[in-house]
């Protein structure tokens, strides 16, 4: 696995002016592996954006090494940069103590007459969006830790809605929740896989990446 990340040219307007959408970012992201472009089998990379000191970064998990060229496309020259992230996978343990954050797409299904599938549709109060993340820390391997029993370490640092363009279908807007906080290992298989293949839904728009560094 690689992790990567490159700093938004955001001074420059007329450079960034195609990522007018979650759909532009996602082309973006894909364009860095032109080996799998053409394959119905090439492997799912999740990415984010991060605002960290008044910066925008796009930052990129992915199987396979990216091509730095294509990744600066959008991006401010000479801020490109991957690692090689199975030896930090590799260092990860069972109780261990971990600063997290996470962008996800909080959503509920919900039934509907003469459908088969149900309607997918978004979390939309703080309080849903924060039960809708915890009840998925068990099943991804982690627990959320804090000074007091009943008040878990952990906040809703951005929610916003982004907009998606679907060729043919129109546009959406996808509900965008950001979590941070402080997470306790308890089943290492589990959170590794969380790690590698995300949590929640529209992974491929810039939701589910969730990382985590040493407290």
């Amino acid at each position: 696995m690689y992790l990567s990340r490159v700093e938004i040219d955001l001074k420059n307007r007329r450079k960034i002016s195609d990522l007018s959408h979650l759909g532009a970012y996602h082309n973006w992201v894909e364009s860095c592996f032109p080996k799998y472009q053409d394959k119905d089998n090439r492997p799912r990379n999740l990415w984010r954006i991060d605002i960290l000191n008044g910066k925008s970064y796009l930052l990129v998990l992915s199987e396979q090494k990216p091509d730095l060229e294509k990744l600066t496309r959008y991006g401010v020259l000479g801020t490109a940069i991957t690692k090689k992230y199975d030896d930090f996978l590799d260092k990860l343990y069972v109780g261990e103590i971990l600063r997290f954050r996470l962008t996800a797409n909080p959503t509920r299904k919900i039934s509907v007459p003469g459908q088969r599938q149900g309607r997918i549709m978004p979390h939309i109060t703080i309080a849903q969006q924060k039960k809708w993340f915890l009840d998925r820390t068990k099943s991804n391997g982690f627990k959320i830790v804090g000074t007091q029993e009943n008040h878990p370490e952990f906040d809703i640092v951005n929610r916003e809605w982004k907009l998606l363009r679907h060729k043919g279908s129109g546009t959406a807007r996808l509900s965008c929740v950001t979590f941070e906080g402080i997470l306790e290992i308890t089943d290492l298989k589990k959170f590794k896989n969380a790690m590698i293949n995300g949590i929640g839904r529209e992974k491929a728009y810039g939701m589910g990446l969730l990382t985590v560094i040493p407290m």
